[in-house]
């Protein structure tokens, strides 16, 4: 069983769907203890990083994806789920996150460094190029296009923990792990073939 972590995140539906696609048994549930237990976890997410925080501890599930990290056991982070790792974030004021992974979480700059003017959110289809040696990588292409939809990307502490770059006013960490974490900032369920390439990847890992 893969458990889909339910703090309110709002696209739990079209992430199970996807996870279930993929063969995997999704178990979308916001109970510790079968987080604890899980084979495999899924911390999706849309939305504001202190809500989600907020939410998490609520529930006491900030306490429970810790423990099931600790037990080796693969974990998956999607858009938010990759942001909830880092020490904190500067969304809403500043927040504390996880500490699972070093490094904070910071507002797109309006101007790139060449001056030019960036959307925020950055919305759509764009590259992700992977390097490093984890699990995943095995099955992934070392570039594909997948979609975005976020206003704040992850700063890591570590470059070491960075295995995937994407272009957007600059280069910028779109894909980390450390260990058994594996997270990216874009949205797999929302990225057709290349989405489902990932997601059968990490139901090879959770097999293994």
């Amino acid at each position: 069983m893969v458990a889909v972590v339910d703090y309110g995140s709002g696209n739990l539906r079209s992430v199970a769907k996807a996870v279930a696609r993929s063969g995997m048994s999704p178990d979308v549930t916001s109970d510790a203890n079968a987080i604890r237990n899980a084979c495999g976890v899924v911390l999706p997410g849309v939305g504001a990083f202190a809500s989600a925080c907020e939410n998490l501890q609520a529930k006491g599930l900030d306490d429970a994806v810790r423990a099931f990290i600790d037990t080796g056991k693969p974990y998956l982070g999607l858009c938010l789920g990759l942001q909830l790792l880092f020490d904190e974030s500067d969304e809403h004021g500043r927040t504390r996150g996880l500490g699972l992974v070093p490094g904070r979480v910071e507002r797109f700059p309006d101007l790139a460094p060449s001056g030019e003017k960036l959307r925020v959110p950055h919305i759509g289809w764009n590259e992700v190029e992977f390097s490093g040696d984890h699990p995943m990588l095995e099955k992934l292409p070392s570039r594909a296009h997948y979609y975005f939809v976020h206003s704040y990307r992850a700063v890591p502490t570590d470059s070491g923990s960075v295995i995937g770059r994407t272009e957007y006013g600059g280069a910028f960490a779109s894909a980390v792990a450390k260990d058994n974490v594996f997270a990216v900032q874009f949205h797999p369920e929302k990225s057709q073939s290349e989405g489902k390439r990932l997601l059968d990847a990490f139901s090879a890992w959770v097999s293994a």
